[in-house]
């Protein structure tokens, strides 16, 4: 018998063995890349997640409530509904699934919005996942989540990988519709700063090619979709989006993005950083839904979104669009 057929047969089963039991994180974290930061209102991103994925609350007595998931991995959104039954209820905190704890909370006044943010209405834009309702993170202006004290998240020039599921309908040009690595003092503190995946229409300091929306990289002070002001980045057109932001170690970053439903992600960008932002001064906060200093003005949706430890690969990039396109966004 052949024993390299064997051996490479052998891999493949385990590749497809992992695929079927596992989903997001368990993939990054099987090929060295973990995630340190793991955030969804829809569904679990590791097999074994047995915790909250958020926690709502309510208007009329201000009682929360942690929302976990049905034996799906989908979130029991019928238990949110008898419990925001008479009242209309917020995303009060989004749970961090990873070992870290790097929970979201409501974000704090900051360098360009003076005020506290408010939480996203936990009964707007529901959608399908696994056939079951579940709900996202809606934001309207004004909202955002935060946390400026993290664990394992990369700082200075350390490699990370972030993605986002999003709506591909619902955006504006506003800063900062953001998911992912930003200042520790809520304050613009310059080029290189931070590094978060952003989607929109946003033209004022980079775009990408044709009318907009974008997958871009905010590097603080600048939404990029490339090297130049004008990127090659193309305009994604789907109900459903996979946005991600690729920053390795070194004078390099990455841009991919495509339909969270169907197909693989498409590369957008590759190539080495804007003039004055290497090497990177990433500082290690976390922030959604917002910029770097609190700017609140963007809207969008929030499904599921994780910051992994590393450059991925792109076998991996692939294995992890196959599990979301899997999970049935919208069907």
């Amino acid at each position: 018998m052949n024993f390299k057929f064997i051996v490479t047969t052998a891999l493949v089963f385990s590749i497809l063995i992992l695929f079927v039991s596992a989903t997001v994180c368990d993939i990054f974290d099987s090929t060295q890349t973990p995630c340190v930061a793991a955030h969804s209102t829809t569904r679990r991103l590791y097999q074994n997640y047995s915790g909250p994925l958020y926690s709502v609350r309510r208007d009329n007595d201000q009682k929360m409530m942690d929302i976990s998931t049905l034996v799906s991995g989908a979130a029991n959104s019928s238990a949110q509904d008898v419990f925001c039954s008479n009242t209309e209820c917020s995303i009060h905190i989004i749970y961090d699934q990873s070992s870290q704890n790097n929970h979201l909370n409501l974000a704090p006044p900051g360098g360009a919005s003076k005020t506290p943010d408010k939480g996203t209405n936990a009964k707007k834009a529901p959608t399908t996942l696994y056939g079951t309702k579940v709900y996202s993170a809606y934001f309207e202006g004004g909202m955002g989540y935060r946390r400026d004290k993290t664990s394992g998240i990369a700082k200075n020039d350390e490699a990370e990988t972030i993605y986002m599921v999003t709506s591909g309908k619902h955006y504006n040009g506003g800063c900062c519709f953001d998911y992912g690595n930003a200042e520790t003092n809520n304050l613009d503190t310059g080029a290189g700063s931070m590094e978060s995946v952003y989607w929109g229409n946003s033209s004022g300091w980079g775009k990408g090619q044709g009318k907009g929306p974008w997958v871009m990289a905010d590097l603080e002070n600048g939404l990029f979709a490339g090297q130049e002001r004008i990127g090659p980045g193309r305009t994604i057109d789907a109900e459903y989006v996979t946005a991600m932001v690729k920053g390795d170690s070194g004078n390099h970053f990455s841009l991919k993005g495509g339909n969270a439903q169907n197909g693989k992600l498409k590369l957008l960008y590759d190539g080495p950083r804007p003039n004055g932002y290497h090497p990177m001064k990433k500082q290690g906060a976390i922030i959604l839904g917002i910029g770097g200093d609190n700017s609140d003005w963007a809207i969008g949706t929030f499904y599921e979104g994780v910051i992994t430890q590393g450059y991925t690969t792109d076998a991996t990039d692939d294995l992890v669009q196959a599990n979301i396109n899997a999970a049935g966004y919208g069907l």
